[in-house]
């Protein structure tokens, strides 16, 4: 009996040794748990958080704010915004800024200059102003000064026979709707005029691309081998000519390489030792074929042909006036964005105005054509009338939206309104000081003869411009 007694107080105790030592074990396993959970921080998170707080802006200081413009040639460079004028006191309007500025950096704290900087920056690409550099003015001034005798470049003399050749875009992004009609009813009643403007003895084609199928994937190989002379380089006849213009209907993608490619081919017969061949390419953005346009231009512009080639964008995107304006610059041509008929005629006119000169020069040829100088009725000096319009009107629009984002919307603090203020009048004063001195260098240039005019505004504002 004692020994079963033994025996089980024996059982009990080693039981009892051995829930102590499973307590022990769950104490120890649990410990470390407690630890790690533990609001105390540990070595590694005190140096975590002491970088936090040591470097608060580190996002921030990794900003890169580009620099304002330099040059007049660097300001048109930068890709227009919005340029609709707009009211703050409009309800409408305030509903399009508020779209327009809803991906501004938040600058409602303490920001630094660097974080106001780059705000600016954001806030003026919104609704910048699509300027044109010196270059497309030098490029202006050339064209209308063609038959000068001054001008050595055989290139820019007038020949015995002049040639018009159109390239007009035919993609269906021409249908778009501009108030009453599409840019294509648009662009066929300017063009319409202008054929019934030039003088007689002038020769006159039309080219349309883009014109076949339709904007869909399916159609886009089709659509984008689609150019078409639809009027021969000829004579103009009025009825022939509107007949073939008025089968142009907006259809598909935008071939623009192809189409000044072929412009080449439709004038390989009309050399520029014996011809003035003048080439208009109007589009309403940007080639959609994955084609080289520039390249393209190029090749027709350094040809026996030897063409004055300018370009004419009908609502033109940023990336659309990007490339054009690479078309432009490649071959020395002049650039202009219109928004309707009656912009696109005025710019053609320009080629009516110069016809007229030819028509002067073939009857009589010795005639100085009073070119001896630059002539202030020339319509280069509007150059500076558009320009300074768009310099206000940008001016007054990131002024405005500045003082309702931070009145209406408080959007930052009045050290931040008055900083960003500050920035905006000196930019806009810098844009302005550059412009009065190209105006100074414009009449000191209209003293000169032509030539020297020309070389002494190379000298001034294209030696260093943006590639």
């Amino acid at each position: 009996m004692k020994k079963i007694l033994f025996t089980f107080l024996l059982l009990v105790l080693i039981a009892m040794l051995a829930a102590c030592s499973d307590d022990k074990e769950t104490v120890e396993k649990t410990e470390p748990n407690e630890d790690v959970s533990s609001s105390e921080p540990s070595k590694e998170d005190d140096e975590s958080e002491s970088e936090l707080e040591e470097n608060p802006d580190d996002e921030q200081d990794e900003i890169i704010v580009d620099p304002l413009p330099k040059t007049l040639s660097e300001l048109a460079e930068l890709s227009s915004g919005f340029t609709e004028r707009l009211s703050i006191s409009d309800k409408d309007d305030q509903v399009k800024i508020d779209e327009l500025t809803a991906n501004l950096p938040d600058i409602s704290g303490e920001p630094t200059e660097t974080q106001l900087d780059h705000y600016y920056n954001e806030l003026l690409a919104v609704f910048q102003q699509s300027f044109l550099g010196p270059e497309n003015l030098i490029a202006k001034m050339k064209f209308q000064s063609m038959g000068n005798p001054d001008i050595e470049n055989p290139r820019m003399q007038f020949k015995e026979k002049m040639n018009v050749l159109v390239l007009l875009d035919g993609s269906g992004s021409m249908a778009v709707d501009i108030g009453g009609q599409t840019q294509m009813e648009a662009a066929k009643e300017a063009i319409r005029n202008f054929m019934d403007a030039l003088p007689d003895d002038a020769n006159v084609g039309l080219r349309t691309y883009g014109h076949k199928g339709s904007g869909s994937s399916a159609d886009r190989e089709m659509s984008c081998a689609s150019s078409e002379l639809i009027y021969p380089i000829q004579a103009y006849d009025k009825v022939a000519f509107n007949k073939s213009l008025d089968q142009v209907q907006p259809a598909g993608w935008t071939p623009t390489e192809l189409a000044i490619r072929d412009a080449k081919e439709d004038l390989a017969s009309f050399d520029g030792a014996t011809n003035t061949n003048i080439v208009y390419l109007v589009s309403d953005g940007i080639s959609t074929c994955d084609d080289d346009p520039v390249a393209a231009a190029k090749d027709l512009y350094e040809s026996d042909i030897t063409p004055i080639i300018n370009v004419i964008g009908f609502n033109v995107d940023n990336e659309g006036q990007k490339q054009l304006k690479e078309v432009a610059k490649a071959v020395e041509g002049t650039y202009q964005n219109v928004q309707d008929s009656k912009t696109l005629q005025d710019e053609l006119n320009q080629a009516n105005e110069l016809a007229k000169k030819w028509t002067e020069w073939k009857e009589n040829k010795e005639a100085s054509l009073n070119s001896k100088r630059l002539d202030n009725k020339l319509d280069i000096f509007s150059y500076d009338v558009h320009e300074f319009g768009k310099l206000v009107d940008e001016r007054q629009q990131v002024g405005f939206v500045l003082q309702y984002l931070f009145q209406k919307k408080e959007k930052m603090s009045k050290e931040s309104y008055d900083y960003l203020s500050d920035r905006h009048i000196d930019y806009h004063k810098w844009i302005l000081d550059e412009y009065e001195e190209l105006k100074r260098n414009l009449r000191e240039a209209n003293e000169l003869e032509f030539t020297e005019a020309i070389e002494a505004l190379e000298e001034k504002y294209l030696k260093n411009t943006p590639d």
